[in-house]
């Protein structure tokens, strides 16, 4: 049986592409540099969209925080675009928020492979 998605969904789903390209495409803000929108969150009346996006710096917290402003900046000219490519009704209000999802799996992540090397270790020095 086919999974239903609702209107909303697959709205966060274009937007999320066509941001993307215009971002890539179109911002030439120096402060936001290399983004990756990783997903959008929409409200049902399809008035307001949470874009979640990563940096390649993101190590860099001030570069970071220079970036979210930069697009917060630049969210108009975006929604503006988007309105052009998408043709809605009502363009949702763009919000940017940082996804730190990434961040944190490979912090994870290298906390088991540490995890695992230290186990491999001491089974070594018992045998």
């Amino acid at each position: 049986m086919a999974r239903e998605f609702s209107r909303a969904d697959r709205v966060a789903q274009e937007l999320q592409k066509e941001i993307a390209v215009i971002l890539q495409r179109e911002v030439k803000d120096p402060r936001i540099g290399m983004v990756t929108v990783s997903d959008v969150e929409i409200s049902r009346d399809l008035a307001y969209a949470k874009v979640f996006v990563t940096f390649l710096f993101d190590n860099d917290e001030q570069a970071v925080e220079r970036g979210l402003e930069g697009l917060n900046k630049a969210a108009g000219y975006i929604r503006t675009l988007v309105g052009k490519a998408m043709r809605l009704r009502i363009v949702p209000e763009l919000r940017f928020v940082y996804d730190q999802s990434l961040v944190e799996g490979m912090r994870m992540s290298n906390l088991v492979t540490n995890v695992v090397r230290q186990d491999a270790a001491r089974h070594i020095e018992d045998e």
